[in-house]
């Protein structure tokens, strides 16, 4: 059985929806889940699981949420090399030019994408957690 871990931060619900998502599409294929929200997840923990879902909304000028999840992403990247990750999140203006700055950020540093991220406008509609349950299948 593999372990997965959904990492999130939500400000307003939104990304905590797709992480819900996400982690029932991870069991269904017979994964040990661990939803987290940002503030409890560190590097020290990355190890413990075969794949890790990340999931952030796209703040200010398009970019990860500062106060919390960018200082847990920076902690975590050392350790991601050759780690199988996914990334979702919402947004609310721009054109998910966040999304594909941190897809970059991940292949810089030797992350394996398992999948296509996914991102959405606003509250995610069926499709986008349609997409979000299959990033979780796809990563367990």
């Amino acid at each position: 059985m593999s372990k997965v871990a959904v990492v999130y931060w939500s400000g307003t619900g939104n990304t905590e929806a797709m992480a819900a998502a996400v982690a029932d599409g991870a069991r269904e294929k017979g994964a040990e889940v661990s939803m987290l929200s940002a503030v409890g997840f560190g590097a020290d923990q990355v190890d413990a699981f075969d794949a890790i879902a990340f999931g952030c909304p796209s703040m200010g000028a398009e970019q990860l949420e500062e106060g919390e999840f960018e200082p847990m992403f920076t902690d975590c990247e050392s350790k991601l090399h050759g780690k199988k990750i996914a990334l979702f999140g919402s947004y609310g203006w721009g054109d998910g030019q966040w999304m594909r700055d941190w897809e970059s950020r991940c292949g810089a540093i030797g992350a394996i994408l398992a999948c296509e991220s996914v991102i959405c406008n606003e509250a995610p509609d069926d499709e986008a957690l349609r997409a979000c349950h299959a990033l979780g299948a796809a990563l367990a």
